[in-house]
């Protein structure tokens, strides 16, 4: 595995070293060790799976609060993905900042999200899956979100004449950082 590290520090691009022959390619895609020499978080306690079924589908920004905060590592396995995060850690250099991430299934790369980020993606083909394996378990009380469209980020989504969200993802309120 190779751990490509983007402008938002303590988030990574993980990309598979393949083992091709004429059956087709090996790769390995998840190692604790591997993990843990980079200095990230290398615990699984919960796997999800998230299928979608048209092109432009947009999920998130989604996050859990402190004190069950969790590190996610996303793929996907089926069709392609413009994959988005937020800083939204108080004392980070780039508090509020946004960059985005193409997963494909052909790639089969992942992004390592931090804690203290959201997340969300928008699908750019029919049929996507998307696997998280994530740090921390889902708790219904701290399941939080910022809206896809917060002018306090600014993203650039690609689809913005063909969309899908939920009501719930499409009426989060607008992002108001944490007070002291």
């Amino acid at each position: 595995m190779r751990f490509a590290e983007l402008e938002l520090p303590g988030a990574f691009v993980v990309e598979l070293d393949r083992y091709e022959d004429e059956r087709g390619f090996f790769s390995r895609t998840w190692d604790t060790d591997e993990f843990a020499r980079h200095g990230l978080a290398p615990g699984v306690v919960q796997c999800s799976l998230s299928r979608n079924t048209r092109v432009g589908t947009l999920r998130g920004l989604h996050y859990q609060e402190a004190p069950y905060a969790e590190t996610k590592l996303v793929r996907c396995t089926r069709g392609a993905i413009f994959d988005v995060i937020v800083d939204l850690r108080p004392n980070s250099p780039t508090f509020t900042e946004w960059t985005s991430v193409e997963l494909d299934a052909e790639r089969a790369n992942a992004l390592y999200v931090p804690k203290g980020f959201a997340h969300g993606f928008q699908t750019l083909s029919a049929e996507v899956d998307v696997f998280y394996m994530m740090s921390a378990a889902y708790v219904a009380e701290a399941a939080a979100g910022a809206r896809w469209d917060d002018p306090a980020f600014g993203i650039a989504w690609p689809h913005t004449d063909a969309r899908t969200i939920s009501d719930r993802d499409a009426s989060w309120p607008d992002y108001r950082p944490p007070t002291a």
